[in-house]
């Protein structure tokens, strides 16, 4: 099931008594299990019957006696088990066998986070859609990106310019949670300002994460052999706060993708919507040129972060010369 289905369902009145979430927008998940908490139950029920329990700190026979207690009078109820993958096959037998037969009074949302998320071949994955409706949240894509932002702006009265949309589309690449967050702050930001237009300067100034959209043009200058530029990028990133070390990140992450997309070896999935933009990138290196510009930015990091008394700027403009010769 889709999170799209899901919500056509809530809508519907329709519930299943167990559900099952994974998938890679971790925010997407703990939304989706609360809205759910909301429609089931009736607002006076919701703060005492909606109960949420962390597999990792809830041992399995406190779990069962949580599951095992049914409140009077036919009242509802909802659980929430987040990183319910950390039980071990044996207890979420145990477990899953209570919800066997289903209570309609009930509704059990288990969950793992983003980053324990299993593979579709594990028997664990087996097990939960034998037992529970599974549910995936994947990341947004960029057209879903596009329409919340718009339709964000458009309820505080306000539009935004194409390439800003673009860019704040690159920027969040496709974190729900993020997205919320950033276009709450261009709204404030705007309606102080008095101004209903978002510009890209507005995305730039504004939007958390704004290094990765940068490095790209650090890039390009070290492609382009500008030294001027690269400095005076350089001297932005950390005149603004960024550490050194956060630029050589940024930049070690930048190189070791364009090598990847060069090769036809595919991103993860945070930097996968940049792929086209990396593309236009692949042509102007060799395989040889990156490697060795992969190892020199990972050394530079090394001496960054094990040397006392070190000028992280003094140490980035050698690295970025070092880079322009390796590109050239």
């Amino acid at each position: 099931m889709t999170p799209q289905q899901l919500l056509a369902d809530i809508s519907a009145g329709k519930f299943k008594p167990v559900y099952y979430f994974f998938g890679q927008e971790d925010y997407r998940i703990i939304e989706a299990e609360k809205y759910l908490a909301s429609q089931f139950l009736p607002n006076r029920q919701l703060t005492i019957n909606y109960r949420r329990l962390n597999g990792k700190k809830t041992s399995t026979n406190d779990l069962i006696a949580e599951l095992s207690v049914y409140p009077m009078l036919g009242e509802r109820q909802v659980f929430g088990i987040t990183d319910f993958q950390s039980y071990k096959p044996t207890e979420i037998k145990r477990i899953l066998s209570l919800l066997t037969p289903a209570d309609p009074n009930r509704i059990v949302v288990l969950s793992s986070p983003a980053d324990k998320a299993p593979k579709k071949n594990t028997a664990f994955f087996k097990t939960m859609s034998q037992a529970a409706e599974v549910v995936e949240f994947q990341k947004l894509t960029p057209g879903e990106t596009q329409r919340f932002v718009r339709g964000k702006l458009e309820k505080a009265g306000m539009t935004i310019e194409p390439g800003a949309l673009q860019l704040i589309t690159e920027l969040i690449a496709g974190n729900r949670g993020a997205l919320e967050a950033e276009v709450e702050k261009l709204v404030n930001y705007k309606t102080e300002e008095g101004n209903t237009s978002v510009t890209e300067e507005n995305i730039r100034r504004l939007t958390t994460g704004f290094e990765v959209y940068t490095v790209f043009d650090l890039a390009d200058h070290i492609i382009a052999g500008d030294i001027r530029k690269v400095l005076n990028q350089i001297a932005m990133l950390t005149g603004e706060g960024t550490n050194p070390t956060g630029v050589l990140w940024h930049l070690g992450n930048h190189f070791v993708s364009l090598y990847l997309v060069k090769n036809g070896k595919p991103l993860d999935a945070r930097r996968r919507w940049l792929t086209n933009r990396f593309r236009q990138q692949t042509g102007k290196y060799s395989n040889a040129a990156l490697e060795k510009m992969i190892i020199e930015i990972a050394e530079t990091d090394s001496a960054l972060r094990h040397a006392s008394g070190v000028k992280g700027e003094m140490q980035l403009e050698s690295l970025v010369l070092q880079l322009m010769r390796a590109a050239g």
